[in-house]
Parts: C-alpha cells; sequence; structure tokens
C-alpha cells in the first residue's frame, strides 16, 4: 500500500484536484458535462506540467486514465435494473438496433474513405451509437487506444451533443412531434442523442416547453439505459477481432483472457446485482451513489487523459474525425425518424 501511494499518489491527487472543479461545473451545466471540462483542463495543465516538473505524476496519471476508467464502467451497472429495460424498452429496441447499427457502418465507411484511424474510427462510431462517454470509456482499452485518440473521441462527442441538445428541441417541432405525449420525442432523444447528461437536458427542455412532466425524460432515459447494454455485445465483439488480428502476428498468440475484458463481466454482475435487488424489495435509489461514483470516476480519468493529450496535434488531427462523428450522427437521426415513422410511432 505504501508504494503504491509512493509512486502514484501524486498524479492521483493532481486527477482529483483537477476533476472535482470540473464536476461541480459540469452538475450545473450539464449541456456541457464534467468529462469535457476535465479534459480540457486536464490539457491546459499539461502545457505548464512538463519536464522535470512532471516528474513523480506520471504513474499515478496512467493509473487513472486506465484503472479508474475501468472501474467507473463497472459501477455503471449499479444504474441498470434490467427488468425495467427489458419492459418498456422492448418497445424501442427495433429503433436502437437499427441506429447502432447504421453508426457502425457509417464509421467504417467513413473510416475507409477519409483513412481516419482504425482506434479513432472505433471509439467515435461506438461513442455515438451507443452512450457517448461510457461507451468511449468501456472500448479505449479494449481497442487500446492512447490517451490522446480517447480524447478526440470525446471532443466530437461533446461537440455533437452540445448541438444536440441546443437543437432538438426546436427540431422536434418543426417536424410535427407530439406535443401531449413526450413518447415519439422520448424515443428520439434517447436514440439520436449520444451521452447520458444530453439526453437528460434536451428530455428535460421538451418537457418544460409542453408541459409533460417527466414524460419524456422518462422514456428518454429508459431509451439510453437500453442502448447503454449494447456496450457489452459490441465491446466483446473489438476485442475478438483485435485478438483474431494479434494472432496473425508473427510470435503471437490467441488468448481468451487476454481478449476478454474482465471489467465488463463486472459491469455485467454489477447489473444483475441492481436487478436482483430492486426485484428483492430494495429501492434502485439505494445504488445511486455507486452511480453518483461512476460518473465522478469517469470525470476524474478524463482529468488524467487530458494531461496525457497533446493538444497541439488534437487540434490539427482533428478535422477527419468531426467529419466521421457528423456523418455518424446525421445517419442515427435519420434511421431514428424512418424507423419510428414505419413503425406509426411518430
Amino acid at each position: 500500500m505504501g508504494s503504491f501511494v509512493g509512486e502514484r499518489g501524486r498524479g492521483i491527487l493532481l486527477c482529483l484536484a483537477i476533476s472535482v472543479p470540473c464536476w461541480f461545473v459540469g452538475t450545473a451545466f450539464p449541456v456541457v458535462g464534467g468529462p469535457v471540462l476535465s479534459i480540457v483542463a486536464g490539457m491546459v495543465v499539461a502545457l505548464f506540467l512538463k519536464g522535470e516538473r512532471r516528474a513523480g505524476f506520471d504513474a499515478g496519471i496512467a493509473f487513472s486514465s486506465k484503472k479508474l476508467l475501468q472501474t467507473a464502467v463497472v459501477l455503471l451497472g449499479f444504474g441498470l435494473d434490467l427488468r425495467v429495460v427489458a419492459q418498456t424498452g422492448a418497445q424501442s429496441l427495433p429503433i436502437i438496433v437499427l441506429t447502432i447499427s447504421s453508426s457502425l457502418v457509417v464509421a467504417y465507411l467513413m473510416h475507409r474513405l477519409l483513412k481516419v484511424p482504425t482506434k479513432i474510427s472505433a471509439l467515435v462510431g461506438v461513442g455515438s451509437s451507443i452512450c457517448g462517454g461510457s461507451a468511449i470509456a468501456a472500448t479505449a482499452p479494449v481497442v487500446d487506444a492512447d490517451d490522446s485518440e480517447v480524447a478526440q473521441a470525446m471532443s466530437v462527442i461533446f461537440l455533437f451533443n452540445l448541438v444536440a441538445a441546443l437543437v432538438f428541441p426546436s427540431f422536434g417541432s418543426l417536424l410535427g412531434f407530439s406535443t401531449t405525449s413526450g413518447e415519439a420525442f422520448g424515443i428520439f432523444a434517447g436514440t439520436a442523442v449520444n451521452d447520458t447528461s444530453s439526453v437528460t437536458a434536451t428530455a428535460s427542455t421538451w418537457d418544460a416547453l409542453w408541459g409533460l412532466g417527466t414524460a419524456t425524460l422518462d422514456k428518454a432515459v429508459t431509451v439510453k439505459l437500453t442502448r447503454t447494454l449494447a456496450i457489452i455485445p459490441i465491446t466483446l465483439a473489438l476485442a475478438l477481432l483485435r485478438a483474431r488480428r494479434e494472432k496473425g502476428g508473427e510470435g503471437s498468440g490467441f488468448s481468451l483472457r487476454r481478449a476478454f475484458p474482465m471489467f465488463l463481466l463486472w459491469f455485467v454482475l454489477a447489473s444483475l446485482a441492481t436487478t436482483l435487488a430492486t426485484a428483492a424489495g430494495i429501492p434502485v435509489a439505494a445504488f445511486a451513489p455507486l452511480k453518483t461514483l461512476s460518473k465522478f470516476l469517469i470525470v476524474m480519468a478524463m482529468a488524467a487523459i487530458g494531461l496525457n493529450t497533446d493538444v497541439v496535434r488534437l487540434v490539427r488531427t482533428g478535422g477527419k474525425p468531426i467529419a466521421l462523428g457528423f456523418c455518424c450522427w446525421l445517419g442515427i437521426i435519420a434511421t431514428s425518424l424512418l424507423a419510428q415513422h414505419v413503425l406509426g410511432i411518430w
């Protein structure tokens, strides 16, 4: 324990010092969110923390960007009652499957067309299609993405989260979504907005505009939780694909232990624990502190990722990932609207 603190303590404390104010500001302004603020703050600090000044921080920063990120994903499972997802997410399941598929296909095509690096393409595609920062957090260790690639993907997701939260309520009115029921717009927000905080902001704005209480928000969040479950099959598929590629490399061999991201197993077990506990009469609110801790650890890990990011390189290489993210976003919007129209929801 003493050696752990000695080697990593300074770096962890630095990430904590950056993340705490970003957490509170992000809570006050959810349309921006703590993770993005934390990445930006970390990049700013990194400009002044170079050479000898950085000595002694690297081990703790590396621990925060990897291990804390995986821990955050595990704790995210405590926010999932699988019974609620099964009961109220079934209606939106076809739309979710279609939007996720469209985003991943677009990400692959744009990766080939624009020659966007494979790992960034995977992170942006998965982040766009599933649940923004949480999906990127789960996918990054599976595809062995470095911190600059994670920061690049997070910045792309943030850009379109911000646009969606600001534009979608007016866009929904223009499209003629029902103003007496939050169901259709809730499904749209839950499938076409990337990150949970922005889904919440978008749906809450619609509820406030039309006096719907929390009807739209409840629907949107349930759809979003159902989307979150797609983290499991997609990251497993990426892990197996990576292992298969490495198997063909010189001197490498297939390892199920290496291919399987074990933190996802704990994520599943956390979801099952929540489901069984709520079935036994324990209120889901009892798990709220763990869910909050999960969100805070993501903010803290993003501070570490910001500290490891070359901001000059990030700006210089940002164009193609943004174009890829924009195409994924348009694909998701079009697919969600078309699917709702075909199914008679909108």
